[in-house]
């Protein structure tokens, strides 16, 4: 546990981003026991054109021109900064040297805002948390000198095309420059270990609470208790760059006489897709996250069929984490990242091994393994997931000492 410190939260997502974010879940959390500043990323050159005419580009023009605060207090321990300053759009630049250079400047401008809020909070030996952010992350110790540098990895973001293009060069380095790395994959964490001996496996949290049946009612909603049983269940966006629809098909047209019931939004192939002609598929549409307990808790088995690629390999799907903490079978696809909970789900590749592992999860399914399965997922709250930052911190500075 740390306690009474100062850490600077920063990264690619801001505070007021419209979907659930890792990074805030654990700035939110380190706030219990520190105080923190939350540094959302500047505002760019070709974001600030492209979406002027959205109410979050609006608003930091307003805190550009002095008409907002950038400094925004969230609870007792805890701010948010809205950076002024706009950082020039440079990834198109072929030249190594030049996007290096005007990276730097970019990387001082958002630096010199960020040691103005420093000030004003009278922070002091602070720790920073990067999330992700490898360019502008490349200058942080230097311009910014925190007494903990720590680079946290939750996405394969050198394999998406924007970040690969500098990223596959700049990020190596900056997991040598930084003091330690954290990573929510097995995969990741073997990746950083290429270039640094203090790469650790920190896995990930999600709000327990809300999946714990012990403590809070959960009922199963009528839409689904009029749907015949077995039901086999996903919950999530339905994004076809995730999601194997032909996995979907092949269990539906094999078994008719199960009910595969889908919740969440669907992309267009998603939505174009054969699936919807396929009577034994139920499509509920999208739904709040505080309702997600219910329809899992009415699910005789939960599943993630994952496309296994680059993209998803290392992915920590939190989904599994919220099916196991309820103790519902799950089937999953056998990515890298899947092998932390094979002990507790039963993994896939193929169409064809899904509806057998569907099978045994069937058949085999006890209140004994649900036990076993509700104990494992209910582990992973966020209180957990920081206390192994934590433990990442303080031994790597008892190493050093």
């Amino acid at each position: 546990m740390i306690k009474g410190k100062d850490i600077i939260v920063m990264g690619i997502q801001a505070w007021d981003i419209e979907i659930g974010s890792n990074c805030k879940n654990i700035a939110t959390e380190f706030a219990k026991h520190n105080r923190v500043l939350y540094v959302n990323p500047p505002m760019d050159r070709v974001s600030r054109y492209r979406e002027r005419h959205t109410e979050k580009i609006k608003k930091r023009i307003r805190i550009q021109k002095g008409q907002q605060d950038d400094l925004v207090q969230l609870a007792d321990n805890f701010w948010n900064l809205y950076p002024k300053t706009q950082t020039e759009s440079i990834n198109f630049i072929k030249n190594k040297f030049l996007f290096d250079s005007l990276n730097k400047v970019n990387a001082k401008r958002f630096c010199t805002d960020v040691d103005d809020a420093l000030k004003r909070l009278d922070f002091n030996e602070y720790i920073i948390f990067n999330d992700s952010s490898m360019f502008l992350g490349q200058y942080i110790k230097e311009f910014l000198k925190p007494s903990f540098y720590v680079y946290y990895m939750r996405d394969y973001l050198t394999k998406n095309p924007y970040w690969k293009k500098n990223g596959v060069r700049l990020e190596p380095k900056l997991i040598e420059h930084a003091d330690c790395v954290v990573n929510n994959s097995t995969l990741y964490t073997e990746y950083g270990q290429q270039f640094t001996e203090h790469s650790y496996m920190v896995g990930q949290g999600c709000d327990t609470s809300l999946f714990n049946d012990a403590i809070r009612e959960i009922k199963v909603p009528a839409e689904l208790k009029a749907i015949s049983k077995p039901i086999i269940g996903y919950v999530g966006f339905l994004s076809s760059r995730r999601l194997s629809i032909e996995i979907l098909i092949h269990i539906a047209k094999s078994r008719p006489e199960w009910s595969i019931v889908l919740v969440g939004p669907e992309d267009e192939k998603f939505g174009a897709s054969e699936l919807h002609k396929i009577s034994n598929v139920h499509f509920l549409g999208s739904r709040d996250a505080s309702e997600l307990p219910n329809y899992i808790k009415g699910f005789d088995v939960a599943i993630n069929p994952q496309l296994i690629n680059d993209a998803t390999m290392g992915n920590y799907p939190r989904k599994i984490d919220e099916y196991l903490a309820m103790g519902k079978p799950t089937v999953a696809s056998a990515t890298k990242a899947m092998e932390y909970f094979e002990e507790y789900t039963y993994l896939g590749k193929t169409p064809e091994e899904y509806v057998q592992l569907i099978e045994k999860a069937l058949a085999e399914n006890t209140p004994e393994l649900e036990a076993k399965r509700k104990q494992f997922g209910l582990s992973h709250s966020w209180e957990n997931n920081v206390n192994e930052i934590y433990n990442c911190i303080l031994k790597v500075k008892r190493q050093s000492a």
